[in-house]
């Protein structure tokens, strides 16, 4: 009965030991994998001109309500 207890207790004192030599190392690749995808989507970003723009001009391009014809005052 001594030693079943024996090992009992000490599979629970392990229990943290087991939780820290998981959880340690797939932290460390979740973090590196991160700023990996961040680093290859800014060199990607550099090096496509023009990604971002395209959003841009379409909106520069828009008439403004004031512009349209709709708005302009007739002579009758």
């Amino acid at each position: 009965m001594r030693k079943l207890l024996l090992i009992l207790s000490t599979c629970l004192m392990l229990q943290g030991c087991v939780y820290k030599v998981v959880t340690v190392p797939v932290k460390a690749a979740y973090t590196v994998g991160k700023y990996t995808v961040k680093g290859t989507a800014a060199v990607v970003g550099a090096v496509i001109p023009d990604g971002d723009d395209d959003k841009d001009k379409k909106t520069k391009h828009k008439k403004s309500p004031e512009q349209s014809p709709e708005s302009e005052p007739t002579n009758d």
